[in-house]
């Protein structure tokens, strides 16, 4: 299920954000991006539609992907019920 960011109170979103830049060591090529760069970088992902907020109930969990990521899973998980 997608969560639009809009509908986050801003402090969870930003713990989010914030959780999700720690947790995935992105990698950024070879230049170093400070923490605030990279949930800035994320913030105008969410805002543009690049990223999406994602909420599994199967795991419970909360989750930022791309949105090809996300046509990704779902078009896996649409090919596992033909």
């Amino acid at each position: 299920m997608i969560i639009p960011y809009q509908q986050l109170n801003q402090a969870t979103l930003e713990n989010l954000i914030e959780h999700y830049v720690l947790r995935e060591g992105t990698d950024y090529g070879e230049q170093e991006f400070s923490t605030e760069a990279k949930i800035e970088h994320v913030k105008s992902q969410l805002k543009n539609g690049d990223a999406l907020i994602v909420f599994s109930e199967l795991h419970e969990s909360v989750n930022i992907v791309s949105k090809v990521q996300f046509q990704t899973m779902q078009s896996e998980d649409y090919n596992e019920f033909e």
